[in-house]
């Protein structure tokens, strides 16, 4: 199998997961593929094999960013990267909608921050741990006022 295809299947996996997270998370499928962390570990395993078959393949190491910047002149290391975003940045928006729903933060404030982790993965990391501890202070203050 060729890089590209491997990269456009990877790629269409990830999108219809991340949509099936924000639009659908209490879905049957969702809870079964995406929530379970099926999809990631999917994603980790090609990872894996790519990993296997073309590791030291390039010149380059991870001592510098000369070298890494090496590295990722390789089709296959490139993909190898990519896939390696995809099941991280994935696994983290599938335990963010888990964490939110075990934390009672409204669903519609966590569709924000799996945008941006899909897109920019800390910062909607970032971005959703904010929102938690707001909507849990204002938990708090609410049963201090009672």
């Amino acid at each position: 199998m060729q890089a590209e295809t491997i990269f456009s299947i990877a790629n269409t996996l990830a999108l219809v997961s991340w949509l099936l997270l924000a639009i659908l998370p209490r879905f049957r499928v969702t809870r079964a593929v995406v929530l379970t962390g099926t999809v990631p570990l999917l994603l980790s395993a090609a990872y894996l094999v790519i990993i296997v078959m073309f590791f030291g393949t390039s010149e380059g190491s991870f001592s510098s960013l000369a070298g890494v910047m090496q590295l990722f002149t390789n089709p296959w290391t490139v993909l190898a990267g990519w896939l390696h975003y995809l099941a991280f940045d994935l696994f983290v928006g599938a335990w963010e909608v888990r964490d939110a729903e075990k934390h009672g933060v409204p669903h519609l404030l966590v569709i924000p921050c799996l945008f941006f982790t899909f897109m920019l993965g800390p910062i909607g990391y970032l971005m959703y741990v904010a929102i938690r501890g707001v909507v849990k202070l204002r938990g708090k203050n609410a049963e201090a006022a009672i």
